[in-house]
């Protein structure tokens, strides 16, 4: 749809970030409570929004915090991740990702755009969802970054996850 159709609210209704009037989301038929987030990751939903800096992302936290932040809310404050897994999950989508940072203690704010974009994709990556919902990931970043996203977005449905696409760039929904 074009800007301004109501895309991105579509998408904030599917994953809970907003309350619907109407309708339901299944999630292999599992229905998922209107209006609520962690029903939806508990379900395997992800959303990565539009806005990274504003709505996706801690700026002042780490590389390594900001991957390991959906992994840690799916399994609750009282079973938290030991710093050394969380140091072996952020590096793994580090090096899977190729996210250029001098290190996982980097904070994320001093990234590029697109290593932004990446770091945001590997937090939900990471919690092995069901049903990614993108809301445009290629947006604002470089050239380089954006083949990569898109490469990144392609290998993943070849695996079968379920994607859904928001974004104005025709290169990037074909």
């Amino acid at each position: 749809g074009l800007l301004g159709s109501g895309r991105t609210e579509m998408a904030r209704l599917i994953f809970g970030a907003d309350t619907p009037d109407g309708g339901n989301v299944k999630v292999n038929s599992a229905h998922v409570l209107p209006g609520n987030i962690p029903d939806a990751v508990s379900h395997g939903m992800a959303l990565t929004p539009e806005d990274r800096k504003a709505q996706g992302l801690i700026l002042e936290l780490s590389v390594r915090e900001n991957i390991v932040l959906a992994v840690q809310a799916q399994r609750g404050a009282m079973n938290p991740l030991s710093f050394t897994e969380q140091t072996a999950l952020a590096n793994h989508y580090i090096a899977s990702m190729s996210i250029k940072t001098p290190s996982p203690e980097t904070p994320v704010k001093s990234l590029s755009g697109g290593n932004q974009q990446k770091v945001l994709l590997a937090r939900w990556l990471a919690m092995k969802p069901k049903v990614l919902i993108l809301d445009e990931p290629t947006r604002g970043v470089d050239v380089g970054a954006r083949a990569e996203i898109e490469a990144l977005i392609e290998s993943q449905r070849q695996k079968g996850l379920a994607i859904i696409l928001i974004s104005s760039e025709p290169e990037t929904i074909l």
